[in-house]
């Protein structure tokens, strides 16, 4: 194994002015006196832009490029990388590729649900229809790849939604199925497979992240039923955890050295409930005198039951925002709830916590801004758009479905805060079909 093939997310060179991945995992230090505490559709929105298609995927950010995909078509059969600029919002470049799966788009499958991860080199792209693609950062295409050609089609009827994790060289991606399920890893080269681990089949959505265990990065996967290690070189399996349930949407969150943080939540009929209720805390991961690898948790915590936005970790506090908007506040070290109050809107995007702000991006529009600390306290609740002016939101029709059918699918179609991402000077907030960057004015 080589020293470059083992470098974690942050040893990438992105430095301040980049959001390179999913939860921002390798972002350069922010400055919170650079970021806007309040803002109101009329005040503080720097632009915003209107994007073809449908996704549900986060920005990223890349010095002066802000970068967006989205899916098109009745077959989602237009795969689109949008390349924004971070100062007006203007488009600087789009490239368009083929699915090699088409499939019906409708509100009940993932659409552009997978995050890219990007790095000095250019942006790499992956759809849940297989195809994995890479440009550079004029938009000049690199390499292309189809997961699906490849190993064959996922068969979940809601989509697959994993985003990639990175290393240096290389894009790691997680495809847990009902049928079939693997981690592959992808050379950021030439998009060659440099190594493929199968697991076992399941149904999930979470997403796998790099995690330094014992000085060494490793690709942790907590997916519907088991949080597993392994080696980022090679794709062996170090070790695995089997006493959980409900780990179906969350990605694990790295804390510090050896620990990390796992949530989960019953399903939608109750399964899992009684495991899901112990499968919400700190993880730690040692190794033994003789070699082997030992995964527990340090402390569980049966009262929060995230929905898709992942725990946050700051300033020796956890942070979890349930289905309903309650926020949860738990002690790092003995995982003792601190506060549990509740805000106006549930999140589906993770909160990002900075100095003594909470950023929680409300799945409605609303941001709530919570100082950090034992005290619940809020500092400005802030709307990204009017009730009576909604953002474009082009969603497929519902036209012959039950009626039961359209009558979710109107509660689906309305405009969802998926992701942000935060640099100095600027948060970027997607939904749907819009992209806003919000900057604090000159006399904040």
């Amino acid at each position: 194994m080589t020293s470059v093939s083992l470098l974690l997310t942050c040893a990438l060179a992105a430095g301040p002015g980049s959001w390179p991945s999913f939860l921002g995992q390798g972002a350069g230090s922010v400055d919170s006196k650079t970021l806007p505490l309040a803002w109101s559709p009329t005040e503080n929105i720097a632009w915003k832009a209107s994007l073809p298609g449908y996704g549900q995927s986060s920005p990223l950010i890349w010095q002066d490029h802000v970068y967006v995909t989205s899916v098109e078509g009745e077959s989602k059969q237009q795969l689109h990388l949008f390349c924004l600029s971070l100062r007006d919002g203007q488009l600087l470049w789009q490239r368009t590729i083929e699915s090699s799966y088409p499939e019906k788009n409708s509100v009940y499958i993932s659409r552009a649900a997978p995050t890219p991860v990007l790095d000095a080199a250019g942006v790499y792209v992956y759809f849940e229809s297989g195809d994995v693609a890479a440009f550079d950062h004029s938009g000049e295409p690199r390499w292309r790849r189809s997961l699906t050609t490849n190993y064959g089609p996922p068969k979940n009827e809601f989509g697959l939604s994993a985003s990639p994790a990175q290393t240096e060289d290389r894009i790691v991606i997680l495809v847990d199925d009902v049928e079939q399920a693997y981690l592959v890893a992808l050379s950021k080269a030439t998009g060659e497979v440099l190594w493929k681990t199968d697991r076992q089949p399941r149904k999930s959505w979470s997403s796998p992240a790099v995690v330094d265990i014992a000085g060494q990065p490793q690709v942790v996967c907590s997916s519907g039923g088991s949080v597993d290690g392994y080696d980022v070189a090679n794709g062996k399996l170090l070790w695995t955890f089997a006493e959980v349930g409900g780990n179906t949407a969350t990605t694990p969150v790295g804390v510090g050295r050896d620990a990390f943080l796992i949530a989960a939540s019953p399903g939608r009929d109750g399964e899992n409930s009684e495991l899901a209720k112990k499968s919400n805390g700190l993880m730690q991961v040692d190794r033994s005198t003789d070699g082997a690898w030992n995964a527990k948790f340090a402390w569980t915590n049966s009262a929060p039951t995230p929905s898709w936005a992942s725990p946050i970790a700051h300033d020796g506090r956890a942070y979890w925002i349930n289905r309903v908007g309650v926020v949860y506040c738990l002690d790092l070290k003995s995982g003792d709830v601190v506060f549990a109050e509740r805000i106006p809107q549930s999140a589906w995007a993770t909160p990002f916590a900075v100095d003594d702000r909470i950023y929680v991006f409300g799945k409605d529009g609303l941001t709530t801004v919570l100082a950090a600390g034992a005290e619940f306290k809020v500092l400005a609740e802030n709307s990204l758009w009017n009730e009576d002016d909604p953002p474009v939101n082009r969603v497929p029709t519902a036209a012959g479905e039950s009626e039961e059918r359209q009558r979710s699918a109107a509660m689906f179609s309305r405009p969802t805060v998926y992701g942000a991402a935060i640099v100095d000077g600027g948060i970027v907030l997607r939904t749907g079909s819009q992209v806003y960057c919000v900057r604090q004015s000159p006399a904040q």
